[in-house]
């Protein structure tokens, strides 16, 4: 029986080139398990960076046929997407292995330290990031588990996404898509808000309200955000920007790429851009004050912020016009990230990609509210098809079906069914004083997408 950490050293992940499972495995490596993996998208002969990444930190990468699972695997972790018919969950059967889901395992790894969990429908992966920033700045020699690569981390030839550090504390992102938030008893709790995403507000709620019940020590809460405010513990913990709190921010101002604000009379100054990474920058440092940190240590720290993987990643400059590559997916996230954008240039033209049928169904009337309150009457939106993984799906949505909804609105929006279409349908849209923001997330090629158009703009 697998109770800790502690009961295992052999693990074998399946599907361990996803963002959330690789961070757990090189975690896992990073205290010293054997640690293996298999991944549909290693071929033979095929190049992969992440296989190559992994190899390098000493984890073991298969096909994804079985081969890698033996007598000495004592646990098996599979992603919620794995079905049972894959070959290495009936050789985890056969040999009568245990196999664990991601969350599980986190859980499992959460209680062997003291944990710090982000939680919320938005800007979990940064603000964990600033969090372990300000951390490790302030000497606390931190460990994280994200979904995203940091880029300071990435500067060292890794994935990004996991480190293990020698200090008590880590950083973890909770995830509420699929409810596995529960399981998690962190020392610290912190939610940034909550707005409709993967389910109903009231299924949102219930959820969080859980989140709280387990955390052992403190939980902070985004004050700025109605339903988040409603599940204040102690008001002298949570943090806000327009309402009373222990920490408040205010003057915020952009310039640029880069912000500005005051904390309770301290100020800050960040490499990012949007109110919503204010917000998520204060959230890091309310949980940072209740370690003991000074405002004035965050404020320092922050300043040397890198920022994340496809987080607001600006790929450059070309012909007066930035290029900026962005995890936005579900309606809140879009919004914020196109008034982001209006601080930058004159002109956002904005491209979108939903992922999955039933999630665009689902957020259809979200997504054409908050897109279209938040374009300007010079700022455009684009989409292309929605995005499909795979499995059983009725298809009677279209990308297309909220571009018409956005242009009843009265504003600029565009639909280019195939995406490798898109640079010649946008470039005479573009002009100097321009910021082209590409936007999406679950499929795994945009990076290479957003870096095409880049190249070829």
């Amino acid at each position: 029986m697998i109770k800790s950490v502690n009961d295992f050293e052999h693990v074998f992940f399946i599907g361990v080139a996803g963002a959330g499972m690789s961070a757990l495995a090189q975690y896992l490596k990073g205290i010293h398990k054997e640690v293996s993996g298999s991944d549909r998208f290693f071929i033979t002969g095929e190049p992969n960076e992440t296989r190559d990444k992994l190899e390098a930190e000493g984890i073991h990468c298969f096909e994804q046929n079985g081969q890698g699972i033996t007598g000495k695997t004592q646990l098996v972790v599979a992603s919620t997407a794995i079905e049972d018919t894959v070959a290495e969950i009936q050789m985890a059967k056969k040999l009568n292995i245990p196999v664990f889901r991601r969350s599980e395992l986190l859980a499992l790894i959460a209680d062997s330290k003291k944990t710090i969990a982000i939680a919320g429908t938005s800007g979990k992966s940064t603000t964990a990031a600033m969090l372990y920033h300000i951390l490790s700045y302030a000497g606390f020699e931190p460990s994280i588990i994200t979904g995203a690569g940091l880029t300071s981390i990435i500067k060292e030839g890794k994935i990004g996404n996991a480190a293990v550090g020698k200090g008590e504390w880590l950083v973890i992102e909770a995830d509420e898509s699929d409810g596995s938030i529960v399981q998690y008893h962190p020392h610290i709790g912190v939610l940034l808000n909550i707005d409709k995403d993967h389910q109903e507000i009231h299924e949102l709620v219930e959820i969080f309200t859980k989140f709280k019940q387990h955390t052992k020590d403190h939980f902070i809460v985004n004050r700025s955000n109605a339903l988040s405010a409603s599940l204040s513990a102690q008001i002298e913990n949570d943090f806000s920007i327009d309402e009373p709190a222990g920490l408040v921010a205010k003057n915020f101002d952009q310039q640029g790429l880069d912000i500005s604000y005051s904390v309770n009379e301290i100020p800050f100054t960040l490499h990012s851009i949007g109110k919503h990474n204010m917000e998520n920058a204060l959230a890091a440092s309310a949980a940072a004050r209740l370690l003991g940190i000074a405002l004035t240590t965050c404020a320092e720290a922050l300043k040397t912020y890198q920022g994340i993987y496809r987080r607001h990643q600006v790929l450059g400059q070309k012909n007066g016009i930035w290029v900026i590559d962005d995890y936005a997916h579900n309606p809140a996230k879009c919004a914020a990230s196109i008034k982001a954008c209006q601080h930058v240039a004159e002109k956002v033209v904005a491209w979108f990609q939903p992922h999955g049928y039933a999630p665009t169904r689902f957020l259809r009337q979200d997504f054409v509210k908050e897109i279209s309150e938040a374009l300007r009457p010079q700022d455009e939106i684009w989409m292309s098809e929605i995005f499909y993984a795979g499995g059983t799906t009725i298809k009677d949505i279209s990308a297309n079906d909220l571009i018409n909804d956005i242009k009843n609105t009265g504003k600029q929006a565009f639909f280019v069914e195939n995406r490798n279409q898109l640079l010649a349908a946008i470039r005479p849209h573009l002009e100097t004083g321009s910021v082209l923001l590409l936007m999406g997330a679950r499929d795994p090629s945009l990076e290479q997408f957003s870096e095409h158009i880049w190249q070829q703009l």
